[in-house]
């Protein structure tokens, strides 16, 4: 969906600014590879409704029958299919790795992990909503009330937990910007969206 594509191409903008900004060395390809890709499945899980605008101009009949057609494909797992996607588009493993440890319930694992990759990729899709980039606290309240409607969601599942996860996702977000120059406010819509073109040239 193109509100899907623009998702993905926002959260590989994040995750290319914080890469760049980064002082200590990481695979750049392997972190932004993994945020273009890190949805692909998600249609699966996708309310058409709540958002109609989003399936303009082919309208929610149109998606809901793409929608269908990849749950007959890969199952009812959204995750699970985004994994699968991956591997059929012979992704590196490394990449494919990334995309598999995206999660709000891993947080506290992303969290003590070593790989500054993982934390980025995890973050720079926490920065990014429905509607553009927000701040960490913003986006992941602006979650918490869309998808406790959904009870078969990570964060609806994980809610009473919410706050050991909120504390987390800072803590990540204070992991990566301490060996940056710069700081989380200088992430913006705009300049996420000045990376668009390239990112959609980008080759895999």
């Amino acid at each position: 969906m193109p509100a899907l594509q623009l998702h993905q191409l926002r959260v590989a903008g994040v995750g290319q600014i914080v890469s760049r900004a980064l002082s200590r060395e990481i695979d750049e390809r392997h972190v932004v590879l993994a945020c273009l890709f890190h949805d692909m499945g998600n249609i699966i899980k996708s309310d058409l409704d709540t958002f109609p605008e989003f399936s303009e101009p082919e309208g929610v009949a149109h998606w809901q029958l793409i929608k269908d057609e990849i749950i007959a494909r890969y199952g009812a797992d959204e995750h699970a299919a985004t994994v699968a996607i991956a591997h059929e588009l012979s992704l590196e493993e490394e990449v494919v790795r990334l995309i598999d440890g995206v999660g709000f319930g891993k947080l506290v694992q992303t969290r003590e992990s070593t790989s500054y990759e993982q934390k980025i990729v995890e973050y720079a899709d926490l920065r990014v909503g429905p509607h553009g980039v927000l701040t960490l606290e913003s986006r992941l309240r602006e979650a918490r009330g869309r998808y406790l409607a959904r009870a078969h969601s990570d964060m609806a599942r994980l809610d009473d937990r919410f706050e050991e996860y909120l504390h987390a996702a800072h803590d990540i977000e204070r992991q990566i910007f301490e060996g940056t120059d710069i700081g989380p406010e200088e992430i913006t819509e705009h300049g996420v969206g000045q990376l668009f073109e390239s990112l959609r040239e980008m080759q895999i």
